[in-house]
């Protein structure tokens, strides 16, 4: 879903266990567990969410700013929420809705025991990602961070903000990727409000084995520098450097193309891809990857559909339009669609349409998502919709889709023999 529509360390999340499966809760009902599925290849999501548990940032603060941690409030409709500094930040119901029956799917808020663990504890997420034969898992955020860390960086308080920041950092590496090591891909948040601790930041973390990190597709909307000028530059050298991805989620920048002010709400889930076409539009003609060739931007939630519409269309326009300096005359000896070939990464949730033409875009450059547990999700039918996704496709090529594409990006191991096969 669009951003705008707790754990001890070295174990499971911590959270108090919901009610049982067949239980009402909070009038919400929650399905018994599926079979597992026939597993046809392994897979590698490159776009998944977790919920937040309520003890995330219990004894990762600092003394002197824990009363001011994030923390879950009961609110007086039975409802709850995640307050921080005076502001309520939501569990949306479209967001967690695996494992619950399509009408019980709705807007509203929902409470942890409405939602299936495997929202926010991460052996019960390891457990549902072999239901589905999911090896591996990026995960990112909730709205209490906002997909990039927007909601922490914008802190009336940038030092109880950073603290946020760290300690949200600090629990996905002992928890959420080390409780179960292999099966999740460490994802960090930026701190977006000072690009020099930013760079200490993901030079910090990739000593600890953080892979990729999250970032604002677009960075003016939220009020930052935009990505046209030169003031990301260090961070972006400091990702190159260290091998962090930069992962541009669709919606982390709380932007949307909805040149309407009443749309349906349809609208928003069926633009995402227009959304990534833009991001990639403006991140190619940035020259970010022209002055960092080794740097890789991972696009999430935005599909593939457009990519080849994009490469044609910037090719075009070197050959035509961008004629002068003025006018952004490309500056290099490769094609633009060369460099969206190079240094951009795609991930299809279901893109049947334009699998015909994956060496267009580049088969050593397409991933696979399962957008657990948002709406949007495949789960548990990952394997089955992956497979008609991908019909005919050989299978050396499935399976670099599948996983090992992601496996070489975010430098992350492949299962073992034999994994999944029951």
């Amino acid at each position: 879903m669009d951003e705008a529509a707790g754990g001890s360390a070295g174990g499971g999340s911590g959270s108090a266990p919901p009610e049982p499966p067949d239980s009402v809760a909070g009038g919400s009902r929650l399905l018994p567990d599926p079979p597992p599925r026939a597993v046809r290849v392994p897979v590698i999501s490159v776009d998944d969410h977790l919920i937040e548990p309520p003890d995330l940032f219990e004894g990762r603060m600092p003394s002197s700013l824990s009363d001011a941690a994030p923390r879950i409030v009961e609110l007086e409709n039975g409802q709850q929420a995640w307050e921080y500094e005076g502001r309520r930040y939501p569990n949306i119901g479209l967001n967690a809705v695996v494992g619950r029956p399509r009408e019980d799917w709705s807007m509203d808020p929902a409470r942890f025991e409405d939602m299936r663990p495997g929202c926010y504890d991460i052996d019960a997420r390891v457990a549902d990602m072999d239901l589905a034969g999911i090896w591996a898992s990026l995960c990112f955020p909730s709205l209490v961070a906002g997909f990039c860390g927007s909601v922490f960086s914008r802190s009336d308080d940038p030092e109880l903000g950073l603290a946020c920041v760290r300690a949200w950092n600090q629990w996905h590496q002992e928890v959420w990727a080390g409780a179960h090591p292999g099966r999740i891909i460490p994802l960090q948040l930026p701190w977006l409000a000072d690009v020099e601790v930013a760079v200490a930041e993901i030079h910090r973390n990739a000593g600890l084995g953080f892979r990729a990190v999250t970032f604002p597709e677009f960075p003016a909307q939220l009020g930052l520098p935009s990505i046209f000028t030169r003031h990301w530059d260090p961070f972006f050298a400091a990702c190159e450097g260290t091998g962090t991805v930069v992962c541009l989620h669709t919606g982390a920048s709380a932007w949307a193309p909805l040149p309407s002010p009443d749309p349906p709400f349809e609208l928003l889930p069926t633009l995402f891809p227009v959304n990534a076409l833009v991001a990639a539009a403006e991140w190619l003609w940035s020259g970010v990857p022209l002055r960092f060739p080794s740097l890789n931007v991972a696009l999430s939630e935005g599909g593939m559909g457009w990519v080849p519409m994009l490469m044609d269309r910037v090719d075009y326009v070197v050959a035509h339009s961008a004629s002068g300096t003025e006018s952004g005359a490309w500056p290099s000896d490769l094609l633009p669609s060369e460099v969206l070939k190079r240094n951009f990464w795609y991930c299809s949730i279901d893109d049947p349409s334009v699998v015909p033409l994956r060496h267009v875009i580049g088969v050593d450059h397409i991933m696979v998502e399962c957008d657990y547990p948002h709406a949007d999700s495949t789960w548990p039918n990952t394997q089955d919709v992956l497979v008609a996704t991908m019909s005919g496709v050989p299978d050396p090529e499935l399976r670099a889709m599948a996983a090992g594409n992601a496996a070489r990006l975010f430098r992350h191991p492949l299962p073992p023999e034999g994994w999944g096969r029951w």
